[in-house]
């Protein structure tokens, strides 16, 4: 992923909510600069240097048995990974959700741009059924790998499912054939189930380790996986691009440089207590949070206050549709 993503939005409301914004939207306190927020129309993401952001980068997940014989299958899901990236991701995204066309439409279309369509049919005669669970993005990405299966020769058909607790276990008892999956969340979610739920930790911000730990505990539960893409949909932090300019900062060691005095975070009601926000923010890089603002996860309320420079950081998606 790129350093600096940017998302045009109308902003509305000045810099520095306070009212106490220095001139060059910074003060100074005896610990060192104090940086306020700066209002903009735009907000670019800081790159996580130190990768304090467990990887979640998309991976074809299928049920063992049913692409044992098989083995076009992720084959195909692998070309769908190799033309992925987070920026891809987004455009997705965005055609989906800002522009109003359906899942659908935006994946035939990527399938024809990409030219990931099969040269012969191995799966004539073949029925698999693909998950999705129940937000946009992973029905893209559903109907995309459908997309593609279809064009060996498949018989395809698109289920939704509500959430994880329930599509996992279609996925491990063959009702559901494959799935596009998050490397981070699903290596948790399988180590707490396979480990108990005070397992220590499997996934972390290195994407090889990840994957070799998931593959492990995907194994016991009767699950294969593809390739992981370079696409992520994870956990970011935002500031306005007037902030970023202002302060000459495009990942977040240099934004604890720029501002050893304090800053101002919006997120949301969990983020004191997760260690990938606030207390990571403080650890791993040293940022000194002197407020912080109950917002909502990467939605609407986090977005608005960075535009408005209500506040200096917020946490945002890497994969929104709107940062495109």
């Amino acid at each position: 992923m790129s350093a600096l993503l940017v998302v045009a939005l109308a902003a509305c409301g000045e810099a520095g909510s306070s009212g106490t914004e220095a001139s060059d939207g910074s003060s100074s306190t005896a610990s060192g600069t104090v940086c306020e927020p700066v209002a903009g129309d735009q907000l670019v993401v800081l790159e996580d240097d130190k990768h304090l952001q467990t990887v979640d980068n998309i991976i074809p997940a299928a049920n063992a048995a049913a692409v044992a014989d098989q083995p076009e299958v992720l084959e195909l899901l692998d070309t769908v990974s190799a033309a992925l990236d987070t920026d891809t991701l987004i455009s997705l995204n965005k055609a989906v959700d800002v522009d109003r066309q359906t899942s659908s439409q935006v994946a035939l279309q990527f399938v024809e741009d990409q030219g990931l369509g099969a040269t012969s049919t191995p799966g004539t005669g073949t029925s698999l059924v693909v998950g999705a669970a129940n937000f946009s993005e992973s029905t893209t990405l559903a109907e995309i790998y459908a997309a593609v299966l279809r064009t060996a020769g498949y018989d395809v058909t698109v289920q939704t499912v509500d959430a994880r607790e329930t599509y996992l276990p279609a996925l491990e008892s063959g009702q559901l054939s494959v799935f596009p999956e998050y490397v981070g969340t699903l290596t948790e979610f399988l180590n707490k189930e396979i480990n108990g739920p005070d397992a220590e930790p499997l996934a972390s911000g290195d994407l090889d380790t990840t994957v070799a730990a998931l593959r492990e505990l995907g194994a016991e539960k009767g699950l294969t996986f593809g390739e992981p893409s370079s696409a992520q949909d994870q956990n970011a932090f935002a500031v306005t691009t007037a902030f970023a300019e202002e302060h000459d900062v495009s990942t977040l060691s240099e934004l604890a440089e720029a501002c050893p005095g304090g800053i101002t975070l919006g997120a949301g009601p969990e983020c004191p207590e997760r260690a990938f926000c606030e207390p990571g923010l403080e650890e791993t890089y040293g940022l000194d949070i002197t407020n912080f603002v109950n917002l909502d996860v990467g939605g609407p309320l986090t977005k608005a206050a960075l535009l408005q420079g209500e506040i200096v950081l917020g946490l945002v998606f890497s994969s929104d549709g709107q940062l495109g």
